[in-house]
């Protein structure tokens, strides 16, 4: 079975950066019948916080994405000790004592001399004697994973054929000084406990992935498959941010912006699929395919989403914001003719509070041409009588135009006007009904007046 992961770490709110890379994995698991499993890496206890957690669990069930597992690092650091002490006593885990500071000359040192800045493997080479004068300095050590140097291929699901040669790289660091770890390891760990078969992840992951193959390999377990999609870039080619609360999901959330519109775009935008709002995940699954992602980034634009999201919003039907107009308190008895009436003018279902403010206001402010007072105090002699009905605003306007010959903007702008003190708005039939008829004639008296 297909068993893909999503692993954010609950420093900061999820952007939509970090959204397409979960879709990414929930599409293929629904795509392959698999699971999607959410593992939060918390083990950055200065940064990662209960908010961030719970914020990330919403925006991820907003999102639509069915989690058939959950896990926390937090709780899993004895699994991962033991691994590391495995480590330790293969000899492929030792220990470094420079500081940042040493290896930032070294680094420098090596590229002034034309040679890649390797870790040359210090560490690796002290004696026992050399240690213990270090630890008595008061120096405590790092730990980093001894490489084999070799040549590591894959097959990745998004860019084909990749080879990595592992011997130009740096042993990674894999614990710091103060003992924490950093992603590497307990994220290896984890997959292979899990039984992780498909890593999908962005491509600033790939220079990591035979590094990580070699640790799998260490560890005795096979590594998954891999898959490193394009990323996501402002409309100004700058990296998104997860700390940038106008691009948080949590923000988009609040908003109102419906879900699938950021789905659409951060799963689409940047592949050879057609960027076209869907109407649910398993309607987006159909066109899902890792390989027509753009070898690329993809640029972002908000707008696409704010579009998406308002033509979602006025084909929802009122038992879909119910909920919403309640909390807007909004009475059950009206939501449905409201909803009706303005949801063409809603960008978000919170914009219906406009409007029932507006009709429920004592007052609009009309701003009408001197010359249309009088035509105001005619329509009030020309409004039908008996209830306002879905009737009313054919039957009045028709009136005026034949008593006055005013026709289009002239025939109807004042009157719009009058009523709720705006020149552009919901179409007038079902707004007047929602006022009634004592309502309307005193903002017409007023307008008058």
């Amino acid at each position: 079975m297909t068993i893909v992961r999503f692993a954010p770490s609950p420093t900061g709110y999820l952007h939509i950066g970090n959204a397409r890379t979960a879709l990414f994995n929930a599409l293929f698991a629904l795509k392959t019948g698999g699971q999607f499993v959410l593992r939060l890496d918390d083990t950055d206890t200065a940064r990662s916080t209960q908010e961030f957690a719970d914020t990330i669990l919403s925006d991820i069930a907003w999102l639509r994405i069915q989690v058939d597992r959950q896990e926390k690092q937090s709780a899993r650091m004895a699994r991962y000790d033991g691994v590391r002490d495995e480590l330790k006593a293969k000899g492929l885990l030792y220990a470094c004592y420079e500081t940042a500071e040493e290896l930032d000359y070294k680094r420098k040192r090596q590229m002034a001399l034309g040679k890649p800045p390797v870790y040359d493997r210090t560490g690796l080479n002290l004696t026992d004697e050399e240690r213990k004068e270090l630890e008595a300095e008061g120096r405590k050590p790092h730990w980093r994973f001894k490489l084999t140097g070799k040549r590591v291929e894959w097959d990745d699901l998004c860019k084909g054929a990749q080879t990595i040669d592992t011997a130009s790289q740096s042993d990674p660091v894999l614990i710091r000084e103060d003992g924490s770890y950093l992603y590497t390891l307990p994220s290896i760990i984890d997959d292979i406990d899990f039984g992780i078969t498909h890593v999908i992840r962005g491509e600033d992951h790939v220079s990591n992935t035979g590094t990580q193959i070699e640790i799998f390999e260490a560890l005795g377990a096979s590594a998954p498959n891999w898959g490193h999609h394009n990323l996501l870039i402002a409309a100004d080619g700058s990296a998104l941010s997860k700390r940038e609360g106008s691009l948080s999901l949590k923000a988009l959330r609040e908003e109102g912006t419906q879900p699938m519109a950021v789905a659409s775009v951060a799963t689409l935008v940047g592949t050879s699929m057609a960027i076209a709002p869907r109407g649910s995940l398993a309607e987006l699954t159909e066109d899902f395919d890792l390989s027509k992602v753009s070898s690329g980034p993809a640029r972002f634009e908000p707008k696409q989403i704010a579009d998406f999201s308002a033509q979602m919003v006025h084909a929802l039907e009122p038992a879909d914001v119910a909920d919403t107009l309640t909390n807007l308190g909004i009475p059950t008895t009206v939501q449905a003719d409201l909803w009706l009436a303005v949801r063409k003018n809603c960008d978000a279902p919170q914009d219906a509070k406009t409007w029932w403010d507006m009709l429920n206001a004592d007052a609009v402010t009309s701003d009408l041409e001197s010359d249309d007072v009088a035509y105001i105090t005619l329509a009030m002699t020309h409004l039908p009588e008996g209830d306002i009905s879905s009737e009313t605003w054919g039957d009045w306007t028709g009136a005026l135009k034949a008593e006055t010959g005013r026709k289009g903007k002239a025939l109807f702008m004042p009157l719009r006007k009058a009523l709720t003190g705006q020149e552009r708005g919901p179409e007038m039939g079902p707004i007047i009904v929602l006022l009634g008829r004592e309502k309307l004639l005193d903002r017409l008296q007023k307008a008058a007046d």
